[in-house]
């Protein structure tokens, strides 16, 4: 039995609950209760979430017997900080825990318990900067979906809690009842750790259906060249109107934002599969991996190499 303690308190965001479905979806497969679940406060009692609902907790007063520390977050960090009583709790009996974890903006109550000390970890992109800012001893990696660094996890925002909590499950139980408790929480897959927490197709946002079209068409044959002539056919545009009105609704030109769709699909597939650099660049329609190398070092500042690496050690 492994047991998992949430730690609460009051303005803490809601969906730092919602990664309980995760344990509970996980005891189901199994069928046993390998994880039971408790929420805890300061003093114990009712706290109130900032959307007003209240949530009752135990309190931290007495032996806890907490393998992992779920640490919540709040909507803003940087008004609302923790109360010294959950950071003195954080930095006596953190250690004592099997991993600690902040969800979403609970990084920033781990970094000022001290436990992100010369660790690399994530928070909402949000509040990523100010994180670096305000521990500089924290490698904060603030595009990262979660981060794992020993025995201390952190997640980004919000439904990222639920990635970091399967992530918890597979090491925990294995892949097969992770990609089960997935599957029957209705998550299309648990998101790789070093994945992105931005999504090019989010990012564009095109207001009309026929650029949405075209991006949905080019999105589906990466692996061709994609002209403009191609994309503005689908659009039933002629490619001077297109390439005008697909600037003025993304705010990128068609020549960007096809090279951001085949640098994300590229993350993906360095990420999650074991394919070559050299498949994985046809597959995205790059010239070669150098072609893709490059693209990898103007977009995301480091090589596909780089991207492999991390995604394998927060697996």
């Amino acid at each position: 039995m492994h047991r998992i303690g949430f730690l609460l308190s009051d303005g803490f965001q809601i969906m730092a609950l919602a990664p309980q479905a995760v344990f509970e979806y996980a005891n189901m497969v199994t069928g046993e209760a390998f994880y039971t679940l408790d929420n805890f406060s300061v003093s114990g009692g009712e706290v109130r979430s900032s959307l007003g609902v209240q949530v009752g907790t135990r309190s931290l007063r007495g032996r806890l017997d907490v393998d992992t520390w779920m640490v919540a977050g709040v909507n803003d960090p940087l008004t609302s900080p923790a109360p010294e009583r959950i950071l003195a709790f954080l930095r006596k009996g953190g250690s004592r825990a099997r991993r600690i974890a902040g969800i979403c903006t609970g990084g920033f109550v781990l970094a000022e318990a001290g436990l992100l000390a010369q660790r690399r970890a994530t928070t909402h992109w949000a509040f990523g900067r100010e994180m670096q800012k305000r521990f500089p001893d924290v490698r904060v990696e603030e595009d990262r979906i979660y981060i794992v660094d020993g025995p201390v996890w952190t997640s980004a925002g919000m439904t990222a809690g639920l990635d970091l909590a399967l992530a918890m499950v597979e090491k925990d139980l294995g892949a097969e009842v992770a990609r089960s408790v997935a599957h029957k929480l209705v998550m299309y897959q648990r998101r790789a750790g070093g994945q992105s927490q931005h999504s090019e197709m989010l990012d564009l946002a095109p207001k009309s259906d026929r650029i949405q079209n075209a991006l949905n068409y080019a999105r589906q044959n990466l692996s061709r060249s994609l002209t403009v002539e191609e994309l503005a056919s689908t659009a039933h545009l002629s490619p001077r109107q297109f390439s005008r009105v697909f600037t003025l609704e993304t705010g990128q030109s068609p020549a960007k934002a096809i090279e951001g769709l085949r640098l994300e699909a590229a993350r993906l597939m360095i990420e999650q599969s074991r394919h070559p650099l050299d498949v994985i660049a046809k597959e995205t329609g790059f010239r070669d991996r150098h072609h893709m190398r490059e693209a990898f070092i103007r977009g995301f500042g480091r090589p596909p190499q780089a991207v492999r690496r991390d995604a394998r050690m927060d697996s």
